[in-house]
């Protein structure tokens, strides 16, 4: 852990914050910090920015209510920028959007951006909407039951390509496995945070396991 001391703050005493969620990595906001700013956002884990509009102190949400939890906040290599790592009760733009960032400016033709909370917002576009011809429409249209059975079926054959001990094949159907268990997901109400939130629970219990080992 570096010190304070050892950023590099701007001629006016600020430095850059980029705000990333924790759970889909999205870039949320960028602002900017002071000394104060930071020290109080390290002590109340809440960010807390310097507003240089008013010319004043800014801890986010507590106008709002959507405060941003701090889970890290880590240096550049020139030590002169944030990127602060947080989990968010509500939108981080005073738009009321998830992102600051919702003016797309150039995209590759060749290339397309993949997140499992991309997909899941697909998904639930299919639910909604039910194109005419979409597998995805067919399973919500079928219901649970088949949907279920499918997620059955994709288990096993992750198990048997496993068994085989063959990685491209196992790949290929842990991704049809994924997929199917987010159409579950969506059908039954489940958000990508849910999960994330229990894995990360798990996480900090397995932690603390592996350390009562060591201790002992």
């Amino acid at each position: 852990m570096i010190n304070i001391e050892e950023l590099k703050f701007d001629e006016n005493g600020l430095i850059p914050a980029v705000v990333v969620d924790s759970i889909d990595k999205k870039v949320l906001t960028v602002a900017y910090m002071n000394k104060e700013s930071l020290k109080i956002s390290m002590e109340k884990g809440l960010t807390c920015f310097w507003s240089r509009s008013r010319q004043k102190l800014w801890l986010k949400g507590e106008t709002s209510g959507n405060y941003q939890r701090i889970v890290s906040i880590t240096a550049d290599c020139d030590k002169d920028a944030l990127v602060v790592v947080v989990e968010k009760d509500g939108p981080a733009c005073h738009m009321g959007t998830d992102s600051c960032f919702t003016n797309p400016v150039w995209q590759s033709d060749e290339r397309q951006e993949f997140s499992l909370q991309g997909l899941y917002d697909l998904l639930i576009g299919r639910k909604s909407d039910k194109p005419e011809g979409s597998y995805t429409t067919y399973l919500f249209e079928k219901g649970i039951d088949k949907i279920l059975k499918k997620v059955g079926e994709e288990c096993t054959e992750v198990i048997i390509a496993g068994k085989a001990n063959d990685k491209n094949e196992t790949v290929y159907e842990l991704a049809d496995l994924a997929y199917h268990a987010m159409v579950l997901m969506v059908q039954m109400g489940i958000t990508v945070e849910d999960v994330h939130r229990e894995l990360a629970s798990r996480h900090i219990i397995d932690h603390k396991v592996k350390q009562e080992k060591m201790t002992k």
